[in-house]
């Protein structure tokens, strides 16, 4: 087995914060919203609160992420990693960081569009950019549910890869995220 370097604890902490608010909190609520909308109006703002919060911290931490990243490069893939799987991996990350800043901003403009203001938790309000404006909202509401389905998609495969270099390759990469 190779010696796998792991990544610094501030990545580690990072990735495992974001992976807690988007498994645990924002995926789930945005679930609920979708396909499972409450009845009870305020609960239903409360939830879309959560939801849209939860977003903005998630946005705030991917971008802290980034900058950590360039400014701390992860360990590298083992030498004997496969070109293809080097390739899988790198397009993976690209896509969930991309997604994982395009979606709270496709949500923030969707809930701008259909007339609502977002204050972070209640306590923090952001600038509407947007107008109330129908049509617009419909066309960013469907662009972050596609981004939903996508996102989902990508941690799908990030979980897959992850479980393929512990009981396929057996290279131990996973401990690098420990």
């Amino acid at each position: 087995m190779n010696r796998v370097l792991r990544y610094a604890a501030p990545a580690r902490g990072l990735h495992w914060l974001t992976s807690l608010l988007v498994l645990g909190i924002v995926i789930p609520a945005g679930v609920w919203i979708k396909y499972f909308e409450p009845a009870d109006e305020a609960f239903k703002l409360r939830l879309y609160n959560v939801h849209e919060s939860v977003g903005v911290i998630v946005f705030v931490l991917v971008l802290l992420r980034l900058v950590y990243r360039w400014r701390n490069p992860p360990p590298p893939l083992p030498a004997d990693t496969p070109a293809f799987v080097r390739l899988a991996a790198h397009a993976v990350h690209i896509a969930l960081y991309a997604l994982l800043l395009l979606m709270p901003i496709g949500g923030f403009l969707a809930t701008n569009a259909w007339g609502f203001p977002l204050s972070v938790f209640g306590v923090l309000p952001l600038p509407s950019p947007v107008g109330k404006d129908e049509a617009l909202a419909k066309v960013f509401s469907f662009l972050h549910w596609s981004g939903a389905i996508a996102i989902g998609a990508l941690i799908l495969g990030h979980i897959v890869g992850a479980l393929y270099h512990q009981f396929v390759r057996r290279d131990g990469l996973i401990r690098r995220m420990l």
